[in-house]
Formats: C-alpha cells, structure tokens, sequence
C-alpha cells in the first residue's frame, strides 16, 4: 500500500505526495467572534447559546471546554458541570460577516478554497507556492497571522498532501496551531494515531475493531483485507486506504449551500396557535436575516414538527418566486402548518427552513404595485444592521413584544469548531 501507483481517480500517490494542502480551522468561533466584540469576555468561561433548560451549547470557551463541555451538549448539562459559565445569546449575522472576511483573506491566497462550514475550510495552496515563492507552511503561517491581525480571532492549521491528513492535524494542533505532516512523515504519523481518529470509524466500529485487536491506526494498516472485509465490508477496506494516507479526493471550491433553516425547542409543549405563530414569526426572521446575510434566497419553505411524544413531521411548499424576506417565509409557514389540520399532540419543536437557494442577485423579484413589499424590505434590512451591531433580540416585529415564549432551544444549524 505505500508504493507510487496509481490512486484511484487516476492520480498517482507521487502527484497527490506534491499537493499541499491546508485546513484552516477557527478555534471556538462563535466564542471568539465574541470574545473580539466583548474583550471583558477573554480568559473567562464563556458559553454561546440560549440558556434555556431544553436549548443546547453552539460553542463553549477553552476555559470552558475544560469542565467537560462540548458544542451541541444540552445546557441544562453544560450549566451544571460549569454553574459560573457566562452564556452569550448568539448573534449570527455578526458570525457571517466575520466568515465572509474570512473566506476573502482565503481567497487572496488561492482560488481553491473548499468552505466545510462558516468556520472552516480546505485550501489547495500547490499553485500559491510557485506563485508566492513559499512553502505550504510559510503560507499557512502568513494565513493565522493575517487571521488574528485583521479578523482578531485564531486558527489552527494542519499542513499536509491530502485533505484527511491536513484535517488531523489542525484538530491535533488545536488551539491556535499550525502542524505539519510532510509527505514522507505521513505513515508514521497516521500509524502513531488511535483508531479512531480515521474518519468514519465511530465508537460502534471502534468496538469491532477493539474485538480484533486494532486499536491504533498502525494496527489497522497491517490487518488484512479479508479480515476487515469481513468484518466491516466496505468501510473497512476504505480505512484501510486512509491508514496509508491514500486519499485522492482534490480541494473543490464549488460547494453550495443547499438549505438555511432554524428551530426551536420549547421548555413547555405547546398547542396554542398563537404560540406557535409567533416562533414561526421569529424562525422566519432568522432565517431571511441569514439568506440575506449570504447573498442567497429560498426557493421553497419547509416546516418542521416534531410532538410531545417525538414523532417528527415535515412539510414544504414551492415558492411562485425564490424569496429572502421574512415575511413571505413566515406566510409560507402558516400555510404549511394550517394544512396540517387539527394536531393530535402538543408541539415540542418547531422548525422553519429556506431550501432549493439561488443567488439572490440573479433571481427573479415579486413584482408588486404594493409599497408595502418594499417597506418589509426596508425595514428587514434595518433589522439585519441592528442584529449584527447590538445582537438579535433587540429590535423585533411589534407583534412579538410581550409574546410569552415557552423557551428557545437551538438554532437549525449545527456549528462546526
């Protein structure tokens, strides 16, 4: 397996060896983003969430991380390992502004920029060291510097010829690191690894393999392939690739957003409507403020509920016209959930989602001789100013004030740190 033939593909281990590649991760983004905003906030025990029994962690400060505290941990649970943890409401547009930064300062670099979450992504910087004149490293280091320099926040870098190689090591060179594994450093470096740090090897799978005496990635690369064709198909042969460090997969710079959405989960069941209008009225306002945000607009509107007994439904509705404003997605919504007729359960989630986007500059408006459209307009992106200056929360709709709200859970999308 360590030879110079040919990877599947048609890329030879020699030209994949030649690549370099780097994941640029942030280091508790979300977290630091506010810590940048609030410099009281540095070197303590920081929680960004809502603090609500039912709601979960987004990102948790390393003086936090410390307690045992990980993003998407219930905060009920996260509160209780750490009763002093100061919780930050999270304010997204202000993390999207400082992503879109962040992914302009990658592309000064190269043009192959792979985005894996608002917070992270691979960079193919092969051509930028012909171009630059610098290593991957010295690239990677001029990337963290410019990072904390102009953004105010960390990275971690992992420098490698493959993505799954350059992913492990920003993870292992966390916080604010840069590690780099050389080509002819790479098996010695995945085999001194645990098992489990292979992608797709989970706790179940780790399991078999402990059952067989693997427990290091050293140990997987030696077991023949009948034994883990046997015992995990599939998957196992594809690990046994990446203990040797083949992985032919190439930095891709096209990826899209497919969908933007938000939940929540109330502290109390719900069936009052009005209730339930109301959170579909702040779901679409969050969500229209996040498709703005990204230049993008929602071809269709979908609704999720899930009931008192965790029975899960959803349903969607194709749009006339691709749309960003908070108020057609809330209509959408009402239409959605009205057509359910009556509801056999309380409501103990509800969820509004943006799918199907297109480029909001390309996409075709409602034409309407109604002034009303624009002035939602106007008023929507006066909304987004004020979230991304003060935080989301301090100016809303005037039907929302007072509104009894059983407790917010979780946004819709799941962080990645």
């Amino acid at each position: 397996m360590g030879t110079d033939g040919d990877a599947p593909g048609g890329e030879t281990l020699g030209q994949m060896r030649r690549r370099g590649i780097l994941h640029v991760d942030m280091d508790a983004f979300f977290v630091a983003v506010e810590q940048r905003e609030q410099p009281e906030l540095r070197g303590r025990r920081v929680i960004v969430g809502f603090p609500a029994e039912r709601s979960v962690v987004l990102s948790a400060s390393y003086e936090a991380r410390a307690f045992g505290i990980s993003s998407a941990m219930p905060m009920l649970i996260a509160l209780r390992r750490c009763p002093d943890a100061i919780v930050v409401e999270p304010r997204h547009h202000l993390y999207y502004e400082v992503s879109r930064q962040l992914m302009r300062l990658f592309a000064d670099f190269t043009d192959l920029v792979e985005p894996l979450s608002v917070d992270e992504a691979f960079l193919d910087v092969s051509g930028a060291v012909r171009r630059l004149g610098a290593s991957p490293e010295q690239i990677a280091a001029q990337i963290k510097s410019r990072i904390r320099s102009e953004l105010g926040i960390t990275a971690s870098v992992g420098v490698a010829s493959t993505k799954f190689v350059a992913k492990i090591a920003s993870t292992r060179s966390k916080p604010d690191g840069l590690l780099v594994v050389r080509p002819e450093d790479t098996v010695p470096f995945l085999h001194s690894l645990p098992v489990g740090a292979l992608w797709g090897i989970g706790g179940k799978t780790q399991e078999v393999l402990g059952r067989l005496g693997i427990h290091t990635v050293g140990d997987l690369a030696q077991t023949p392939d009948s034994t883990l064709r046997r015992s995990l198909g599939a998957t196992g042969l594809h690990a046994k690739r990446l203990s040797w460090g083949i992985d032919e997969r190439v930095v891709t710079p096209t990826r899209e957003e497919k969908s933007i959405g938000a939940e929540e989960t109330f502290a109390v069941d719900v069936a009052d409507d009005a209730m339930l209008h109301a959170e579909l009225l702040r779901l679409a306002h969050r969500v229209a403020g996040r498709l703005r945000g990204q230049g993008v607009a929602a071809g269709t509107v979908a609704l999720k509920l899930r009931y008192s007994d965790f029975s899960t439904l959803a349903r969607s509705h194709t749009l006339t016209v691709p749309t960003d404003s908070a108020q057609h997605l809330y209509s959408a919504g009402r239409q959605l959930l009205a057509a359910l007729g009556p509801r056999p359960l309380p409501v103990r989630l509800i969820g509004l989602r943006g799918e199907r986007l297109s480029r909001s500059a390309g996409a075709p408006r409602q034409l309407s001789l109604d002034r009303t459209e624009d002035n939602w307009r106007t008023a929507e992106e006066a909304l987004d100013r004020v979230s991304e200056r003060f935080g989301s929360g301090m100016v809303q709709p005037a039907r929302l004030l007072g509104e009894r709200r059983p407790g917010p859970q979780r946004d819709g999308r799941t962080p990645r740190e």
